[in-house]
């Protein structure tokens, strides 16, 4: 335990991020001082978000620093500890990733345990992205039994937990989608009512037929067409949770949709955005729920790994292309 490897940022990117934009850095691993733990990484989450924090913008989290470990979820086992309440061998889940071995505080970690599940779930269907898929559609977009839920991204780690946890609450009738023919048969075998390719045509076409009565909620991971199509088939009083707009995070020009935000007024949309953080008080819901439908096997949750913290940025740059099925994870 003496070599540390981390991906660092090299450069900010304009446009689509490159393997140039990053570089592997070898370091000695960290030493714990008082009330600090090291981790050695197991697993990491990349994640659409952290292409904005690419940038050198004001925003609601802190952009990466140039020529500095970039950061994010990640789960993994301590291996000293200057710390009296976690101990040596724990499992904990914290927010270093991007790098083999982490020195934190203790307080910034939080011991799981990995008999209950494995590690890998506590950044997937148990992490931060099943809770975003439960709170944006219960809470943010206050779902209702009977109603019609449509995801965009329904492929990707949140949008396929999205589609499952509104048919388990009761949903009338749930529509995604997806970017491959495999993706779209995935959808259905996860119990979507319809899924759609949206390279086979106008996304409010393909949305109109999936949904011909019309969308009650729609949960966003993309914006640009689909917030428009979205927005053309909506109910009255519709409601969209926007948890992210992929179409745009690489765009150098202003998106050309949606064009249609007028119609918000008359069909008395509500169009809301939100972060996950924002909704710790339904945590113990969630996992009250979730654990007793993975128990039950009535949710699926689909996981897409890429060894090696050498290959970390192009597993970023696959989350961005929509290479994955469900969550994209790195086994360091």
């Amino acid at each position: 335990m003496t070599s540390n490897r981390e991906i660092h940022l090299a450069s900010r990117p304009i446009g689509w991020p490159t393997d140039d934009n990053f570089r592997l850095v070898e370091t000695e691993v960290p030493t714990p001082g008082p009330g600090q733990i090291v981790v050695r990484n197991q697993y990491m989450s990349v994640d659409p978000y952290m292409r904005g924090r690419m940038n050198d913008v004001k925003s609601y989290v802190a952009p990466f620093a140039l020529d500095a470990p970039l950061d994010g979820a990640a789960i993994g086992e301590v291996v000293a500890s200057e710390a009296a309440n976690i101990a040596v061998g724990t499992t904990v889940l914290h927010g270093l990733g991007w790098r083999e071995y982490a020195v934190l505080d203790a307080t910034a970690a939080r011991p799981v345990d990995p008999n209950v599940a494995p590690a890998s779930a506590y950044l997937s269907v148990l992490g931060m992205t099943g809770l975003t898929a439960y709170a944006g559609l219960l809470e943010v977009a206050a779902m209702k039994p009977g109603e019609t839920v449509f995801v965009s991204a329904a492929a990707g780690a949140v949008g396929s937990l999205v589609g499952q946890i509104a048919k388990l609450k009761g949903a009338g009738r749930v529509v995604g989608s997806a970017g491959s023919p495999a993706k779209v048969e995935r959808l259905r075998a996860l119990g979507f009512d319809a899924a759609f390719d949206y390279h086979d045509g106008p996304v409010r076409d393909s949305l109109r037929a999936a949904a011909p009565d019309g969308v009650d909620v729609y949960f966003d991971n993309v914006g640009g067409d689909h917030l428009e199509a979205a927005i053309s088939v909506m109910n009255l009083h519709g409601r969209a949770a926007i948890c992210g707009m992929i179409a745009q995070y690489n765009a150098t020009e202003p998106p050309a949709a949606p064009r249609n935000l007028a119609l918000v007024i008359g069909k008395r949309l509500t169009l809301r955005g939100f972060l996950v953080n924002d909704h710790n008080d339904v945590r113990s819901a969630f996992v009250s729920d979730v654990a007793g439908w993975l128990r039950e096997g009535t949710l699926s949750y689909d996981e897409t790994i890429v060894d090696g913290i050498e290959n970390a940025p192009s597993a970023f740059l696959g989350v961005l292309r929509g290479d994955n099925l469900g969550k994209m994870l790195v086994r360091v």
